[in-house]
């Protein structure tokens, strides 16, 4: 293993292989990491090989070095920006709040009733 590798180091490599789990990198000739599935990508990662090929050069972050296990942790979704959230503006008749009385549409229990009083008063 390569002494000189750090947590949260940014490095370039290249996929070897492609499991259901992650996707193994070459680092450098005596050092290979693993970049589990939900470090991929942001969002969900159904299928890792609609992201990467056995052969893809990508840059990586190191997460963690175990020199005891021989282990390195990478992730690729650590470089990359995160995508923007959708802001959606609350419109008004889905705010409970700002109920406007004179509209038409869906009546209080309470106001129906008081129609069909009259509506039976007129009978």
């Amino acid at each position: 293993m390569n002494k000189s590798l750090e947590n949260g180091q940014i490095v370039e490599g290249k996929v070897t292989g492609i499991q259901p789990y992650g996707a193994f990198v070459e680092l450098d000739e005596e050092t290979q990491g693993l970049v589990h599935i939900s470090e991929i990508t942001h969002g969900f990662v159904n299928d890792i090989n609609e992201h990467l090929q056995v052969g893809d050069e990508v840059k990586v972050k190191i997460l963690e070095v175990n020199a005891a296990e021989n282990k390195v942790s990478l992730s690729i979704r650590a470089t990359e920006e995160a995508p923007k959230k959708e802001t959606r503006v609350k419109s008004s008749h889905n705010n409970p709040s700002t109920t406007d009385d004179s509209t038409t549409g869906f009546n209080t229990l309470r106001d129906k009733l008081q129609e069909w009083i009259k509506q039976s008063e007129n009978k």
